[in-house]
């Protein structure tokens, strides 16, 4: 009898979802009726998934590079999903905060560790010829890399260091972004001339990216974190993912990059260009970027002396890979 009336208490919850649909229960039991069973395959577009990859060039290591770059783009896409979650909340939950930071460090602490697909796990040789068929195209055009920056934290502080100090809130969105430290990366040194990699991100998503700061301006993960009780913000658990949120977002995700462009760019007689013209070795160091999403819990000592361990990472590969 208790299943009868459970069964039956669905039922009418049915018909109260669907009484405003146009369409009555029956109908939608219809549909059900005549609908296929799910699968695995279908569920998560497994054949698509998989013709995703499309080589421009016939060395096999290619495919490598392409799939290694596509898993990071998920995983991209997972960090956000949580970052917007913590953008959204209402409640000032601790917890909740901590659940979903602590989610974001896993996604990172995967990313890291398997950077080593890219390290070790391909032929120079085959990396140095395929690479020409590539360009303009750079991993520095990931936008959902740069969309990860702009819900962590508010615009000034990923203003370029060597001006930041010129530049704070009052600033118009428009104003910090023209400002904001990765175009350096990507721009001519001696000419100052943007690159075409450049050209083609701005584009593209300059207008996504300013419309993504305005929607988060004051509600960013750190205006979150600062809006917090004091005994919420002092809590050490909190403290302590944050740290580690900024730590791998900030210094040992660029430090991989830097371990690869070592790897298959670096040599005896100087370095070669990546595949987007960035100026890599100036712009990968930690210690040059001075990225630090949540700057008031450190020190000013820590802050000073952001990312300088990237020597020690760069000089002794095998650190790298532990």
């Amino acid at each position: 009898m208790e299943e009868k009336e459970k069964i039956q208490s669905q039922i009418l919850k049915l018909e109260e979802k669907y009484k405003d649909s146009g369409q009555d229960l029956s109908s939608y039991l219809d549909g059900l009726l005549y609908q296929r069973y799910l699968t695995y395959w279908d569920y998560i577009h497994l054949d698509t998934l998989l013709s995703l990859q499309a080589p421009r060039t016939h060395f096999p290591d290619e495919e490598i590079f392409i799939m290694y770059h596509q898993i990071t783009e998920l995983y991209f896409k997972l960090i956000l999903h949580e970052q917007k979650q913590l953008v959204d909340d209402k409640s000032q939950r601790i917890d909740f905060v901590l659940e979903k930071v602590r989610r974001i460090n896993s996604y990172y602490t995967a990313l890291i560790s398997s950077f080593g697909i890219m390290i070790k796990g391909m032929e120079r040789e085959q990396f140095l010829q395929y690479r020409m068929a590539l360009l303009p195209a750079s991993g520095f055009q990931s936008a959902q890399y740069r969309m990860i920056e702009l819900y962590a934290t508010p615009l000034e502080n990923l203003v370029h260091h060597t001006k930041r100090g010129d530049f704070s809130s009052k600033n118009s969105i428009e104003e910090l972004y023209e400002n904001i430290y990765w175009k350096k990366g990507a721009t001519d040194i001696a000419t100052g001339e943007k690159t075409l990699t450049l050209k083609q991100f701005e584009y593209r998503y300059t207008p996504r990216l300013i419309r993504i700061s305005k929607q988060v301006k004051d509600s960013t993960i750190y205006n979150k974190y600062l809006s917090l009780s004091k005994e919420h913000r002092e809590n050490t658990e909190l403290l302590e993912a944050l740290k580690s949120l900024d730590v791998n977002a900030n210094v040992n995700w660029p430090l991989m990059h830097m371990g690869s462009a070592h790897r298959y760019l670096g040599k005896e007689s100087g370095n070669l260009d990546a595949t987007g013209g960035t100026n890599w070795k100036n712009y990968l160091p930690p210690s040059f970027q001075k990225i630090v999403f949540f700057p008031k819990i450190y020190t000013e000592q820590e802050l000073n002396e952001w990312g300088k361990q990237w020597v020690d990472h760069i000089f002794n590969p095998d650190k790298i890979s532990n």
